[in-house]
This record gives C-alpha cells, sequence and structure tokens, in this order.
C-alpha cells in the first residue's frame, strides 16, 4: 500500500534536497573551474549525441543522483560556455548568481502571473523594476510595461500596440477592416525578428520594410523618408517606424532625435529596439548614448543580455500604460475579479499563464544595486575600447564606430573580394574558437567582412583580452 501511495511522481523532501544541493555543488565547481576548460566543443557530431541520449529511453525510473552528474558532463562537453571569461559571442553573458537564485526559487514556487490576486508579491516586483527602467529610460509617469520571454515578444508586442493605436477597426475586425496595407519600417542591420514579427501578425514580411544603411552602419533617415514617400504614393498604410539602439552585429545605434523627428512628422508610432543597448541607461555616464529614447513611443530591452540575467527575460515598455488594456483586454468568468489599484497581467500583455520571469532581475539589482551593474556596464564600455586600442595598436583595422562594448575589426591582408574576405574571416573565427580559449564569430558591417567580439561578460578581464589579442596575432 505504502508503495501505491508514492506512485507517480511524488517525492520526499530528504531526496529532493540530496539532488538540489548535489545539483548546486557541481554547477558552482564547474563555474569555478570554467576558465581552465574550453569554451566550446572541440566536436559536435549529432549521432554521438542521439547515441548519448538513447542511454536513457525514459521507459522508466533512473536514480537522478546518478544520471544528473551524467547530464552535466555531457553540457559540459556540447555547449557552448557562455561563463567563460573568453566568450565574445553574442548577447549571453555570465549568468549572475542572483539571478540563477531567482530562477530556482521560481521553478520551486511556480506562481501563476495571469491574475494579480494568486501572485501579488510577483506582479508588484515586477512593476518595481519595470517602473525603475522606465524612469531611466526618461519616459512619463503614465508609462508602464510588463516581462516578456525575450525581445522578440516585446518586439512583437510594439507592433500590436501600434497596429491598434493606428487603426481602430483592427482590435475587431482585423486586418481584413482595414483600407490599405499596413506597413512598417525597420533597419537593414537591425535583429530581424522583425519579418517573422511581420509574419505572424498577418501582415505578411513584404509588410516590414528594411531600410538601407548608410556608410556607418546606422539607419539612413533620408533613404527612410523616401521609402516613407513612396509607400504612401503607392497607396499603402506606414503605421510604425524602429530604430535600434546597438544592433546585434555592431552595436551601432541608430540616430534616434531624427527618426523621433520624423515620426512626429509623419504621424507614425516610434519603436525603439534597446534589447541590450538599453542598459546603457543605468550609467550617468553612457545614458546620453541613448539620447532620443525618452520620446519612444515604446521600448524594448533585454535582461538576460547586458543585465547579466538567466534566459529569458525580456521588457517591453510604452509611454502610455493605458493601451496595454486596449490591445490585450479580455473577460472570461473562470479568472478572478480584478483588485482594485491593480492589474491582472493577462490582461495587459499577450501572454495569459507566465512564470515570475521578473524575479533574477529583482533579486541582482537587491544584490548589486543600480550602482553596481553601473560600475560594471561602465567597465565593459571600457574594456571594448581597450580592445580597439590593442588591436589597433597590431596593425588591425576597427571598421565599427560605436561606445557600446562590440568591437568589428579587420586585418589590412585580409582579401579585398567581399566572399573571399567572408571566408577568410569565418577561417579566423574557427582557428580561434577551435584553441578553446576565447569564442568570437564573422560579421559584415555595412557589407564589409570583419572580425566580431562582443565584450559584455562580468567575467571577462584585461588578460582575457591580452589573450585574444595574441591568439589573433597567431592567426
Amino acid at each position: 500500500m505504502a508503495n501505491e501511495d508514492r506512485a507517480g511522481v511524488a517525492t520526499d523532501a530528504e531526496p529532493a534536497a540530496r539532488l538540489l544541493h548535489g545539483v548546486v555543488d557541481q554547477l558552482v565547481e564547474g563555474w569555478r573551474t570554467r576558465p581552465e576548460r574550453p569554451v566550446s566543443p572541440v566536436t559536435a557530431d549529432a549521432a554521438e549525441i542521439r547515441a548519448w541520449l538513447g542511454k536513457y529511453p525514459l521507459e522508466k525510473p533512473e536514480d537522478l543522483e546518478q544520471a544528473v552528474p551524467d547530464v552535466l558532463a555531457a553540457l559540459d562537453r556540447w555547449t557552448v560556455h557562455t561563463d567563460h571569461p573568453g566568450y565574445f559571442g553574442l548577447f549571453n553573458p555570465s549568468a549572475t548568481w542572483a539571478g540563477v537564485a531567482g530562477d530556482l526559487i521560481t521553478a520551486a514556487v511556480n506562481p501563476q502571473l495571469a491574475a494579480w490576486s494568486h501572485a501579488p508579491f510577483a506582479v508588484e516586483a515586477e512593476q518595481r523594476c519595470i517602473d525603475l527602467f522606465a524612469e531611466r529610460l526618461g519616459l512619463p509617469d503614465t508609462a508602464g510595461g510588463h516581462f516578456t520571454s525575450g525581445g522578440a515578444e516585446a518586439n512583437a508586442t510594439a507592433v500590436l500596440t501600434a497596429l491598434t493605436h493606428a487603426f481602430p477597426g483592427y482590435s475587431t475586425g482585423g486586418l481584413r477592416s482595414l483600407d490599405a496595407a499596413p506597413v512598417f519600417y525597420a533597419g537593414a542591420d537591425s535583429h530581424l525578428a522583425w519579418l517573422k514579427i511581420a509574419h505572424s501578425a498577418g501582415l505578411g514580411r513584404d509588410a516590414c520594410r528594411l531600410v538601407p544603411s548608410d556608410p556607418s552602419g546606422r539607419l539612413d533617415v533620408a533613404t527612410l523618408e523616401a521609402m516613407l514617400a513612396e509607400d504612401r504614393r503607392d497607396g499603402k498604410a506606414p503605421f510604425l517606424v524602429v530604430a535600434t539602439a546597438g544592433t546585434t552585429g555592431a552595436g551601432m545605434i541608430d540616430p534616434l532625435p531624427r527618426i523621433a523627428d520624423l515620426a512626429r512628422e509623419a504621424g507614425l508610432r516610434f519603436h525603439v529596439d534597446a534589447a541590450w543597448g538599453g542598459a546603457a541607461c543605468l550609467s550617468d555616464r553612457l545614458r546620453g548614448i541613448l539620447n532620443g529614447i525618452e520620446r519612444a513611443d515604446t521600448i524594448t530591452v533585454d535582461a538576460h543580455k547586458w543585465l547579466s540575467v538567466p534566459m529569458g527575460a525580456g521588457m517591453f515598455f510604452t509611454r502610455d500604460r493605458a493601451e496595454l488594456s486596449s490591445s490585450f483586454t479580455v473577460s472570461t468568468s473562470y479568472m478572478p475579479g480584478q483588485v482594485e489599484d491593480t492589474a491582472d497581467p493577462y490582461t495587459t500583455s499577450a501572454q495569459w499563464s507566465r512564470r515570475f520571469i521578473g524575479l533574477k532581475l529583482w533579486l541582482s539589482l537587491l544584490a548589486y544595486g543600480v550602482s553596481g551593474y553601473r560600475d560594471q556596464i561602465e567597465r565593459d564600455a571600457a574594456l571594448g575600447q581597450e580592445l580597439r586600442d590593442q588591436l589597433s595598436g597590431a596593425g588591425w583595422l576597427v571598421v565599427n564606430d560605436t561606445p557600446l562594448p562590440i568591437v568589428c575589426a579587420t586585418r589590412a591582408d585580409a582579401p579585398a573580394d567581399p566572399e573571399a574576405s567572408w571566408q577568410w574571416h569565418s577561417d579566423l573565427a574557427d582557428r580561434v574558437n577551435a584553441t578553446g580559449s576565447a569564442w568570437v564569430s564573422p560579421v559584415r558591417v555595412a557589407g564589409r567582412p570583419a572580425l566580431r567580439v562582443c565584450v559584455i561578460s562580468w567575467r571577462t578581464r584585461t588578460e582575457d583580452l591580452v589573450r585574444l589579442r595574441e591568439i589573433l596575432g597567431r592567426g
């Protein structure tokens, strides 16, 4: 009878504690020794990984205290490790331990954030983070927002709220109720999730008008004006223009004030995708690079990028919180009634059931404060400049001009032919990555191939930059 009582997925507290304590010990040890081990897999063969998974058919229970170390070893072997101080890749920095604790607590308590009354502390803690960043971004007291799964969802929310604002019939009649085809504009060097967003919103990918960059890699405002005029002559209905504050490839910041002016004059919504560059708002020294962002109707910032919390944690901001209800409110009898002076998250975002995304950021802010983040962001920017100086002194040409810590550079002996140059930079990145000491990637900046180095890990030090430069010198 006792065995029947424990059937299914029931677990006692004692083995749960042993499991979790063991996982924590192994994770911390892996983190401690990470700099001594490769940043990326030497090889990754799909057949070998599938054979490894075949050891665990998932048909009967296994002893997790024995299996988990095996799983962690597999992850160690077959993962690009963003917690390595030599990881200079995409925007996946080493996660703060406060953020890791936040994810663990969230998983165990598992609050449901659809309704305020079910998770009042969680909803209010998230709102505290949103309010803090809205203020630092220069938005008015009417601003609001919410956490999202990441930048793509936040940017999709910007499109939905812009459509709702621009076309009164859209909420009920959809696109079929409109007299003209809606179009919106984003830079050719922006994050191209915009194409997927246009697709999923029913606009069609052609509705996302990609504006060419100027020679610096920033959105060309003159070309944007010409495209806008042409689309209106063709009977289209422009409704939104997107600027990027920190492009993925080169860290370029579009001319936000000029784009804000154009959007106002043309009667368009203005959105700023500041998924990673927006973190600069926490630094009084650097926040001026975001001048113009305070004029945006909506903004995206990802906490899982330069704010170093575990994925995923996006944030969406609007200068008018009331428009969230206009876009997302629904009413149904099985949801709890609204509590006075609160908002139920399921009525103000695209999500319904949702985990406590914001705890990892709230705990990180609690642990380090805005002051700690400020120091880290300014240190990373200084390291980026240090790397520029090191490479320039070693005969490299830096091809991106940004105060953000992305360095894109090429050598004088790189091939002149664009395709041959791309292959040359790709091969160089592969040789760097094969050393196990660093991870970099090739990129095109305004069409020009270069090597891309992103410095936003709090584990990276000057000696890691020196090591990278030495590797490049051998390459």
